[in-house]
């Protein structure tokens, strides 16, 4: 077939292709190809040349949709659910009439009255129009709904004249909403231009993809870390209420010693002792078992203290221990949200093997090959890279690999080191070459070493 005419109903998200083709006896004949694309409603629909259904991908029965049925034989139409006018046509009193009364939130009430607005060019407008829109439209004035009205005709303007400027909206690098005209409602979110609308939905619609195919991928990572944390942190409790018992060593250690001070004095079976602390110079009372001799009430209270002391002893390590495998689980936490690339879960994954958090399963023979190509594996996943708006490179490692590597063999004398203070977070690097950093240089490495933390949602991070 031959392509006519390629057309658009009003807004309506709808693409008609005109076909001409030769039927079995060599005549011309008329067919329509129409796409409605309409979220998970979305169908491909061929009709002749009556508008007649001859097939379609989606076939729509009476016990699907009580609105139109999709079934070869049908008439073809553009179901109207509800009674919306054309933003390209309406007047000042038609607006002020179908938007300006319906007891709804502002953008509501434009999007469920005007074909082809979507709920985010309805908070445009009234962004634009400086109006909240969450304002009930009934409550809006004629004076401010008329200035929502001009701004509305400007935009259409726009779109009559084909001024678009297709821009994606990111915050931290993600995807958040694109759009073919300038969008004012986003004042703290990154804003990236594209000279055509398919270069600005492929760029959509592949980071959207890539980040979602890292989140699957890095779920079975987020169960083993998370399960991690939590028995290391309940380790860490245990450790620290059993040093707390340790407290009382240095008493049982005083008891002994005036026991055995002042114990040549005591009756035979004495219940107590009580004489002056000579460290405190205060009066002290000391238990004794009635059943043993003074020296080995003294002995017993030293072997207490030695348990003690062993124990407080042996602790102090663990727990600083077990600090730092907390410390190095929450790093590679960050390191996870922070992750853009399958290198990335590649280069946390084999640091948990490492670590002993993921068991190594394979032959010696894998273990041989995997330590071979180590070096390699590393080398695919890179640090990030900003420029600094006085034109310094900057450099933020994604792990604890990239970390140690920008800090200990790529970062030089004279360069600057940044890294939020006592919580995990990323390496910072500045390629200053020994200079001096501009303060606009030096707050934008501080930023990057806050957000790539631990405590990037927090209001200040010490760097």
């Amino acid at each position: 077939a031959r392509i006519l005419e390629i057309s658009q109903p009003g807004l309506e998200r709808i693409i008609n292709f005109k076909l001409e083709h030769l039927d079995e006896l060599g005549d011309l004949r008329i067919k329509f190809l129409i796409i409605e694309l309409m979220g998970k409603h979305s169908n491909i629909i061929f009709c002749d040349e009556d508008m007649k259904i001859i097939d379609s991908i989606k076939r729509v029965n009476q016990f699907v949709s009580s609105v139109r049925e999709v079934l070869p034989g049908r008439d073809y139409f553009i179901p109207e659910t509800r009674k919306k006018y054309d933003p390209l046509t309406i007047d000042w009193d038609t607006f002020r009439e179908t938007v300006l009364t319906k007891p709804m939130p502002l953008s509501k009430a434009i999007y469920t009255s005007l074909t082809g607005i979507s709920p985010l060019i309805a908070n445009e407008l009234c962004c634009r129009a400086s109006l909240d829109a969450s304002l009930s439209a009934a409550s809006v004035s004629d004076t401010a709904g008329l200035h929502l009205f001009r701004n509305l005709e400007r935009l259409m303007e726009d779109v009559k004249e084909a001024r678009f400027t297709p821009n994606i909206v990111t915050l931290n690098g993600s995807p958040v909403e694109f759009s073919s005209v300038a969008l004012s409602c986003y004042k703290s979110h990154e804003i990236q231009s594209y000279d055509s609308i398919s270069a600005m939905l492929e760029k959509y619609y592949a980071s959207k993809s890539a980040l979602s195919r890292i989140h699957q991928k890095s779920a079975d990572l987020r169960k083993i870390l998370s399960n991690a944390i939590d028995r290391e942190s309940k380790k860490y409790d245990l450790q620290l209420k059993q040093l707390k018992d340790t407290e009382k060593r240095d008493k049982y250690k005083v008891y002994g010693e005036l026991i055995t001070a002042y114990g040549y004095g005591l009756e035979p079976g004495a219940k107590e002792l009580k004489t002056i602390n000579y460290y405190t110079d205060k009066e002290i009372t000391v238990h004794l078992d009635p059943t043993l001799a003074p020296m080995e009430n003294a002995k017993r209270y030293f072997e207490k203290y030695n348990k003690l002391k062993r124990t407080y002893e042996a602790l102090s390590k663990l727990i600083q221990d077990t600090a730092d495998d907390l410390t190095h689980l929450e790093s590679i936490r960050t390191a996870l949200d922070i992750a853009t690339e399958e290198d990335d879960l590649t280069d946390l994954k084999r640091e948990l093997m490492e670590y002993g958090y993921i068991k190594k399963k394979y032959t010696a023979k894998k273990q041989g090959n995997r330590k071979a190509n180590a070096g390699k594996a590393a080398g695919k996943s890179k640090p990030l890279h900003y420029i600094s708006s006085d034109g310094y490179s900057i450099y933020v490692g994604k792990n604890n690999f990239q970390n140690d590597a920008l800090t200990f063999q790529f970062a030089e004398g004279g360069d600057w080191w940044f890294h939020a203070k006592k919580i995990a977070g990323s390496h910072v690097i500045v390629k200053a070459g020994g200079n001096e950093l501009p303060d606009r240089t030096f707050e934008e490495a501080a930023r990057l070493a806050a957000h790539y933390s631990s405590a990037k949602d927090s209001e200040k991070v010490e760097i």
